[in-house]
């Protein structure tokens, strides 16, 4: 096969401040972003406490109403009244505490006195239907990219978190992730992942940057760099809320509004020659972002949280919805530059480079993961479909994951039109993975061409080979890989240390909230 030069293989793969919302508050609150602070926004930073190994913290999901400058005023659901969420630091061998409060009303089919017509049709079809969205007030936590335990009060994305029955009321959860002492070094991030409702809470701004502390940031040309937490957030706003996902069409009229850190387009300054390191996460549910600054190469250290073996050079990278990458740039010549994303003429941020030059390096080697596994003795084939049109109801079509491990059809005689087959089932587990073992899976998307169809996985990072057939010059790991429209990916995949039930699914959320994920079972 022909190899693929390394700067074109990341060229093509998919690679705040703001007041609390107190435990009770059951009611929006004005936040108002101040317009003259010249610095770079940056989230609310928690870290683990001197000498404990434990970060206890709290997050309050709450109706949040905020001011920000150049959209205006907006009501959505946040952690902690920002968005994004605060910023968690934590270190290999550390324990994450948190306290989850949901703040947020019962849900609307809860109260069927209240509902209109549409809800209670919307209810009622939800019985039928898992995989139609449903309960837009009840939330779980998912620390996305963590090699952790997926089970119990940890990663466990099956968990229910629900509002209380009561207005005004709150209920409260915990959740306790153990963070091994060998875990990757990396951007990580959280958000809510209750099935049915993860769509529209990520584009109300759900989600905060998970930062694992370590080996990488203690590198010299690193530890002297600036960290920069770049957190892009996608909002679907219309009158300034986020209208929740009741029927397929709600979010293809509403632009999205893209902030970084919370902030509209923000200004980040940087002097010549000086070097930065950005922690950038597409935090958004529908949106992949081509990542460009004009005038600048981007210095990619890391993807999905797993460090490089080196720097590598590009000019542009594609990050899907989840997708994370650690960048190192250096400042250019004195000028405006334009962040891009999401399109060539969408700005994310604008870097000014000024001030007195600086003279920074870049570093050569990192200690990153190496780039192979053993030879697979099991593969996996399986193939992301949409079909469109194929239901009756607010609902019409069909996300589905089809080929080994499909959810079988309750009526073989139904075809297209069976809402169980090839779509998530509370009782099917479709894939069965023997820890120790290496496997080669192939995934196809065959969807239409403006279908994406980012690939998730959970609790284990995969190691990518093959884009569309073509063979990467040097693999790369990931947790979260876009399959191009009508073509595939390829990757070996050796999962590890954590048993129990697990998740693969579509990072485009509205396709996974109807249906297009599947239930992992990691088995000794």
């Amino acid at each position: 096969m022909t190899s693929l030069a390394r700067r074109g293989v990341l060229k093509c793969l998919p690679v705040a401040a703001g007041a609390v919302v107190t435990g009770m508050a059951a009611s929006p609150r004005a936040v108002a972003r101040q317009q003259t602070d010249p610095s770079f926004p940056q989230p609310e930073t928690r870290r683990t406490a001197p000498d404990t190994g434990r970060l206890e913290t709290r997050l309050t999901v709450g109706f949040t109403e905020q001011v920000i400058p150049g959209v205006g005023t907006v009501t959505t659901r946040t952690y902690e009244g920002t968005i994004p969420g605060p910023t968690l630091r934590v270190r290999p061998g550390d324990s994450l505490e948190i306290t989850q409060v949901n703040a947020l009303p019962p849900n609307a089919d809860a109260t069927h006195a209240d509902a209109t017509h549409a809800d209670a049709t919307h209810a009622e079809a939800t019985h039928q239907d898992m995989n139609i969205p449903h309960d837009f007030n009840t939330f779980n936590l998912h620390t996305h990219g963590m090699h952790v335990d997926p089970t119990g009060e940890a990663d466990n994305i099956y968990r229910v978190f629900a509002p209380s029955d009561t207005p005004g009321n709150t209920t409260t959860y915990r959740t306790s992730v153990d963070v091994p002492a060998d875990h990757p070094v990396g951007t990580f991030w959280y958000h809510p992942h209750h099935h049915g409702s993860t769509a529209t809470q990520l584009l109300n701004g759900m989600g905060g940057v998970l930062v694992v502390e370590g080996d990488v940031d203690e590198v010299p040309e690193i530890a002297a760099a600036e960290d920069v937490v770049v957190c892009i957030n996608e909002l679907k706003l219309s009158g300034g809320r986020v209208p929740d996902l009741t029927s397929h069409g709600v979010y293809e009229g509403v632009p999205s509004t893209f902030l970084v850190n919370g902030v509209k387009n923000p200004v980040l300054t940087i002097a010549p020659g000086e070097v930065q390191r950005w922690r950038v996460v597409n935090a958004g549910a529908i949106t992949a972002h081509f990542l460009s600054l004009r005038g600048h190469e981007l210095h990619q250290i890391a993807c999905d949280g797993i460090t490089f073996m080196e720097p590598v050079a590009t000019t542009g990278l594609t990050l899907p919805m989840g997708g994370r990458a650690d960048l190192l740039i250096r400042g250019g010549e004195p000028g405006t530059y334009k962040l891009s994303g999401g399109g060539p003429s969408q700005t994310l941020l604008t870097l000014v480079v000024t001030g007195e030059p600086r003279s920074m390096s870049l570093p050569t080697s990192l200690p990153g993961r190496p780039t192979e596994l053993p030879e697979p003795t099991r593969t996996r084939a399986l193939t992301f479909r949409s079909y469109e049109n194929v239901f009756s109801g607010a609902f019409p079509n069909a996300y589905r994951i089809l080929g080994d491990g499909e959810t079988p059809p309750a009526d073989p005689l139904a075809g297209r039109r069976d809402l169980a087959w090839g779509r998530l089932s509370s009782d099917f587990v479709n894939q069965r993975v023997r820890l120790g073992e290496v496997e080669e899976w192939t995934v196809v998307n065959d969807s239409h061409a403006h279908s994406h169809h980012p690939f998730h996985l959970h609790t284990n990072h995969f190691l990518l080979t093959a884009v569309d057939n073509r063979r990467l010059a040097t693999p790369v790991w990931h947790d979260t890989v876009s399959i191009p429209p009508n073509g595939s990916i390829t990757f070996r995949l050796r999962a590890e240390d954590f048993t129990g039930r697990s998740m693969l699914h579509c990072h485009q959320l509205q396709h996974g909230d109807e249906g297009m994920m599947q239930m992992v079972d990691y088995v000794r």
